[in-house]
């Protein structure tokens, strides 16, 4: 048996240059989006611009979970499920701490004085 053969033998779908190639357009698609978002000012409503903006995260998340780490319910006797949910648990983690982070530096920055503001 060639070190070939027993790299293939596990049976485990590597992906195809076509998946790979699609799941690379989808996530330039999904940065794409939220960049010219923000950059363009946003919604009129900054917390829909939010959500706007973490939904793309999260759905970019499972695009590389698909495309990129080939997670399905099928292989692996499940364990993939179990990193599906560790992933899910911390992205929760990670975003809403964040948010949470980004919110109160906002809201507890000090004013700068008069005249103090560089100008």
């Amino acid at each position: 048996m060639s070190t070939d053969d027993m790299h293939h033998a596990d049976n485990h779908d590597h992906g195809s240059v076509r998946s790979y190639t699609t799941g690379f357009i989808l996530s330039v698609i999904l940065t794409a989006i939220p960049f010219i978002l923000v950059m363009a000012g946003g919604f009129s409503s900054r917390m829909l611009t939010v959500m706007v903006v973490l939904g793309m995260a999260v759905i970019q998340i499972v695009v590389h979970m698909i495309y990129f780490l080939h997670m399905n319910s099928k292989s692996e006797k499940g364990w993939t499920l179990i990193s599906l949910v560790f992933t899910i648990v911390v992205l929760f983690i990670m975003l809403s701490g964040s948010v949470w982070v980004m919110y109160h530096m906002n809201t507890n920055m000090m004013p700068m004085p008069q005249g103090m503001t560089g100008q």
